[in-house]
């Protein structure tokens, strides 16, 4: 057996890291509340920008 095999089975015998999506996930599952609170106020500012930026986009149509 080369040097070489014996690297690729001991590397693949190893588990793979932990991805940062698994990370994340496990985060928000620990933290709950907090995330969903997070995330409520990330969505309700998105929506308030969105407006905002059609509000102001919007076309001046002469009446």
């Amino acid at each position: 057996m080369s040097p070489e095999s014996t690297t690729k089975k001991k590397s693949s015998q190893n588990p793979p890291a932990s991805s940062f999506v698994k990370s994340a996930m496990r985060n928000m599952v620990r933290k709950g509340n907090q995330s969903l609170v997070h995330f409520g106020l990330t969505a309700f500012g998105f929506v308030i920008f969105i407006l905002c930026v059609a509000w102001l986009g919007r076309p001046n149509i002469p009446q």
